[in-house]
């Protein structure tokens, strides 16, 4: 599965993949293939993304069109 939404949230923030897997404590050869799909993005991950950009787990996957968070 292509998380073009994992992209657009990212190059929304202005910071690139290599940031993005600082924060995840993994690299950016990892992470570039969670945004093409190549490699499942592990629950922790998604997690911290989404708090991160301020969105739900459902938006970054695709499942939503809506970016705010059930609270």
């Amino acid at each position: 599965m292509y998380f073009q939404r994992l992209r657009d949230l990212r190059e929304d923030k202005d910071i690139n993949q290599t940031q993005v897997a600082k924060m995840l404590f993994t690299s950016q050869t990892v992470y570039s293939r969670y945004e093409r799909g190549a490699l499942t993005i592990p629950v922790e991950h998604l997690l911290i993304l989404a708090d991160f950009y301020e969105v739900s787990t459902d938006y970054i996957l695709g499942r939503t069109n809506k970016r705010e968070m059930n609270i």
